[in-house]
């Protein structure tokens, strides 16, 4: 192997090992700024905005996430649906309005659009 290969070789294999590591700080720091948001009082419990979006979708939460979106946290949060159906929802963490969503048949909806229906 050429020196320069060997030195790719090395090189991706330190990027294998380390990358974990540097996933694994990210979402540490990512649950810290969560918890130390939510004893400010700037956002809801995750639990609350759970309960909220069940107590309207029944089904079972398969993916949750904190986001900052123009200068607000939201929660983004997937329901599979009772139907099989999956449902993203965007719900403002700070209020617990639920912004918008989408589901797989239809692009985002905001709750205005869903009275027009």
């Amino acid at each position: 192997m050429k020196p320069t290969a060997k030195s790719l070789t090395l090189l991706g294999a330190v990027l294998i090992v380390t990358a974990p590591l540097t996933i694994g700080t990210a979402r540490a720091d990512e649950h810290e700024e969560a918890r130390r948001l939510r004893e400010a009082g700037d956002i809801l419990p995750l639990e609350e905005v759970i309960a909220r979006v069940r107590a309207e979708h029944p089904g079972r939460i398969i993916e949750t996430e904190l986001e900052s979106e123009g200068g607000r946290y939201v929660y983004e949060i997937e329901v599979l649906e009772e139907s099989g159906e999956v449902t993203e929802f965007k719900i403002d963490a700070r209020s617990g309005e639920r912004i918008r969503y989408e589901d797989r048949d239809r692009d985002w909806r905001t709750r205005s659009e869903d009275r027009e229906d």
